[in-house]
C-alpha cells in the first residue's frame, strides 16, 4: 500500500468500502430473516457476531480514503470471515455461510490465488470444525459451501486481473494519447514559427472559403496592399486595367481556383502600390473531405519595377538608334548605286551596310520585345484568309540566296497549300525567323527541310535542319527573351535572343503554338500549329 499510487489507494478504499456496506446489509437482512424464523440458539452470540462485522464496516467508513491503513486491507475481510463462524455456530441452521461470499470475493480479486487458498481453507476450517458439534449436522452444504466459495473467489480474481489490465492498457493507450498530442502541439508550433520566419504570405483558405490560417507576412502584406480589404484597388499584371471583387486572386481562390504566379497591383498608379506575386494551389483531401487550398503571395515589386525601368530604357534607347541607323543604310545604298566606285571601296561599303542593316534588325527585334511587354503581347494582329504555304514559299525565296552562299540547300517539296484566317505579315515574320535560323545553325552542305500540311482544323508549319541541334536542358529556355545557347554565345554566330521570344508570341498570338524538337548533333525541328480558322483577333493576353 506504500507504494501504491494515490489513484490505487483511491480504488481499493472504494472496493473495500463497497464489500463491507454490501456485507452488512446482507448481515441485517440476514438476522431480521433469523430471529423472525427463531432459528438463532445463542442470541447473545449471535448479535457479538454481527456487531463485529458493522464495527469493521464502520471502521472502513470512517477511515479516510487517503489514510487507509495497509493493515485493514487484510484484517476487515479476515475479521468478517471469524465474525460470520461466531454468527453459523450460534443459528446453525440459518444458512448464515452463505455470507463468506463477500470477504471470499473481496480477498480472490485483491489478494488473488493466496486469497482463494486463504478463504477456502479458512471457511474449509470452520465447516470442519463446526461439523463436529451436536447441533451441527452434517449435510451436502458442508460440502458444497467452501468449494462455492472457491469458486467465487477464483471468479472475482479473474474478474479482477482482467479489469486491472484493461486499465493498465487504458493507461497506456492514455499516455500515447498524451505523447501524441504533445508532438502534435510542437509541431504545430514548429509550423508556426517556420510560417512566421518566411517573407512570403501564407493563407489557408477553408472549403467553406473561410479564411482559417494567416502568418505574419501575409500581414504585413496586408498592411501595405491590403489584398483582403473589398476597397482595395486591384489591377492586372499590367498594372492598369482594373479589376472587379470577385477577379482578385484571393476571391478566385475562395471560389475553389486554382492558379500559378498571378501578378496583381495594388494600388492605384501614381501612387505607393505593391505588386503580388500569387499563388494558389488545393490541399490534399483526407477521407474523402474537401481540405480546402493554400494561397501564397509574395512582394515582387522591385523586381517589377526593376524590369519596368529596364524594358523603358531599352525602348528608348532602341528607337533612339534606329532613326540614324535608317539614314546610315539609305546613304551606304546611294553610295552603292554608284557605278564609278572601286572594288576595295565597294566592298567596305557592303560590309558596313550589312552590319548596318544587322544593328537595324537587332533593333527592329528589340523594339518588338519592349512593344510586348513582360506580361502581355501587344500585337495588333490583322487577320485575314490566305494560303499559308504561298506565305512559306515567299519566305523560302528570300532566305534561299543566303543559304546558298553557305551550301546549304533549302527543300521546300513538302510545301502543301493550306488556307487559313491569319496575319500574312506576321506570320512570314516567323518563317523568316525559322529559316534565318536554320541557316544559321546549320553546317556546310547541310539541308533544310520545310513543310506544310494539314492535321484536321489545324494548319502545321515544319521547318528541320541538320545541324548542330539544341541540349535537352535548353530546350526548355529556347523561347525565352535574349536567351542564348552556352555553345552558340561561345561561337562566331551573332544573334539577339529574341527571335524565337517574337515567334512564339505572334504563334500565339494567332491561337496556336510553337514547339522544338533537337538532339545533340541531330538537328532540330520546330513546329508551328495554327488553327485553320483563326484564333484570336488582335490580341493581348496575360501569359
Amino acid at each position: 500500500m506504500s507504494g501504491s499510487s494515490p489513484s490505487e489507494r483511491l480504488g481499493l478504499h472504494r472496493s473495500l468500502l463497497t464489500s463491507q456496506l454490501l456485507q452488512a446489509s446482507a448481515t441485517v437482512l440476514a438476522a431480521a430473516a433469523t430471529l423472525i424464523l427463531g432459528q438463532i440458539r445463542d442470541v447473545t452470540l449471535f448479535l457479538t457476531g454481527a456487531g463485529i462485522i458493522f464495527a469493521c464496516a464502520a471502521l472502513v467508513v470512517l477511515t479516510a480514503r487517503e489514510a487507509l491503513p495497509s493493515w485493514l486491507v487484510l484484517a476487515a475481510p479476515v475479521i468478517d470471515i471469524v465474525a460470520i463462524g461466531v454468527m453459523r455456530e450460534s443459528a446453525p441452521v440459518a444458512g448464515i455461510g452463505l455470507l463468506w461470499a463477500f470477504p471470499a470475493m473481496w480477498l480472490g480479486s485483491v489478494y488473488g490465488i493466496a486469497g482463494v487458498v486463504g478463504v477456502t481453507a479458512a471457511a474449509s476450517a470452520i465447516i470442519t470444525y463446526q461439523a463436529f458439534d451436536e447441533a451441527q449436522r452434517i449435510a451436502a452444504s458442508t460440502f458444497v459451501l467452501p468449494f462455492t466459495l472457491a469458486a467465487l473467489a477464483t471468479m472475482a480474481h479473474f474478474a479482477a486481473r482482467r479489469t486491472r489490465a484493461q486499465r493498465s492498457l487504458l493507461e497506456d493507450q492514455s499516455a500515447e494519447l498524451r505523447r501524441s498530442l504533445e508532438r502534435s502541439r510542437r509541431q504545430g508550433d514548429l509550423v508556426t514559427e517556420v510560417l512566421d520566419a518566411v517573407d512570403f504570405g501564407v493563407i489557408r483558405i477553408t472549403a467553406e472559403g473561410e479564411y482559417a490560417v494567416s502568418n505574419e507576412a501575409h500581414a504585413r502584406l496586408q498592411a501595405s496592399a491590403d489584398p483582403l480589404a473589398p476597397s482595395s484597388a486591384a489591377f492586372s499584371a499590367d498594372g492598369i486595367t482594373p479589376l472587379d471583387p470577385d477577379e482578385t486572386p484571393l476571391a478566385r481562390a475562395r471560389s475553389g481556383e486554382v492558379f500559378e504566379g498571378e501578378l496583381v497591383w495594388y494600388g492605384v498608379p501614381g501612387e505607393d502600390r505593391r505588386a503580388l506575386n500569387v499563388t494558389a494551389r488545393r490541399l490534399p483531401s483526407h477521407d474523402g473531405f474537401d481540405s480546402g487550398s493554400v494561397v501564397v503571395s509574395r512582394d515582387v515589386t522591385a523586381e517589377e519595377l526593376a524590369l519596368r525601368a529596364r524594358e523603358d530604357l531599352v525602348a528608348s534607347v532602341s528607337h533612339e538608334l534606329r532613326t540614324p541607323l535608317t539614314s546610315i543604310i539609305g546613304y551606304l545604298e546611294l553610295a552603292l548605286d554608284d557605278d564609278g566606285l572601286a572594288p576595295a571601296t565597294r566592298e567596305q561599303l557592303e560590309i558596313a551596310e550589312r552590319n548596318a542593316t544587322r544593328l537595324r534588325e537587332l533593333v527592329a527585334d528589340i523594339l518588338a520585345m519592349s512593344a510586348a511587354s513582360r506580361h502581355g503581347v501587344g500585337f495588333a494582329l490583322n487577320p485575314a484568309v490566305a494560303d499559308v504555304a504561298e506565305i512559306v514559299e515567299s519566305a523560302v525565296t528570300s532566305a534561299a540566296p543566303r543559304a546558298a552562299t553557305h551550301g546549304i540547300r533549302i527543300d521546300a517539296t513538302d510545301v502543301r497549300a493550306c488556307p487559313a484566317v491569319v496575319d500574312a505579315h506576321r506570320l512570314r515574320q516567323v518563317v523568316d525567323n525559322l529559316l534565318s535560323n536554320a541557316v544559321k545553325y546549320n553546317h556546310r552542305d547541310g539541308v533544310v527541310t520545310v513543310s506544310v500540311g494539314r492535321e484536321d482544323d489545324t494548319v502545321v508549319i515544319s521547318v528541320a535542319d541538320d545541324g548542330q541541334g539544341i541540349s535537352a536542358n535548353e530546350q526548355g529556355r529556347i523561347f525565352e527573351r535574349f536567351f542564348r545557347a552556352d555553345e552558340v554565345r561561345n561561337s562566331s554566330v551573332h544573334g539577339s535572343g529574341l527571335g524565337l521570344a517574337i515567334s512564339r508570341d505572334i504563334v500565339r498570338a494567332h491561337g496556336g503554338d510553337i514547339s522544338v524538337r533537337s538532339k545533340p548533333g541531330a538537328g532540330s525541328v520546330f513546329t508551328v500549329r495554327l488553327p485553320q480558322k483563326g484564333g484570336a483577333a488582335p490580341w493581348s493576353s496575360t501569359r
